[in-house]
């Protein structure tokens, strides 16, 4: 059975899965989470529908939830990232803030730039040199 362990190392590597980078971002406040890459998706998705309730759905959260994510955020950030006018469908919405809209633009460059130097980390630990 000892001369097996070769070829059956030999073949699980030959048949080893493709790695990929994967990692998760958030910004905290003073030791309290502020707001997360989550997040980031509700806030773009509020600012496509102009809707909480809307977003919500499209980032797969709870309107209960995004609701408790955004006073939170705003809370730990120090300033309102949407403003919310009430009264259903016809006379309701929500925007973000240009403060808001913003702070996602600046995340999104940050986010890219972030990605980018991640890849290039990646591809220097794991991608050269590596046996084929």
């Amino acid at each position: 059975m000892a001369r097996n362990i070769p070829s059956l190392t030999a073949d699980m590597h030959a048949r080893s899965p493709r790695l990929a980078i994967r990692q998760k971002v958030w910004l905290d406040a003073d030791r309290r989470f502020a707001l997360g890459d989550g997040g980031v998706v509700l806030l773009r998705a509020i600012h496509a529908t102009g809707s909480i309730r809307k977003a919500a759905v499209r980032a797969g959260w709870s309107y209960r939830h995004s609701l408790a994510y955004l006073d939170n955020a705003e809370r730990s950030l120090g300033f309102r990232i949407v403003t919310r006018a009430r009264g259903g469908a016809e006379r309701g919405g929500t925007a973000l803030t240009p403060r808001g809209r913003d702070f996602l633009r600046r995340y999104g460059r940050f986010r890219r730039r972030l990605d980018h130097a991640l890849r290039d980390f990646y591809v220097a630990a794991f991608r050269r040199g590596r046996r084929q």
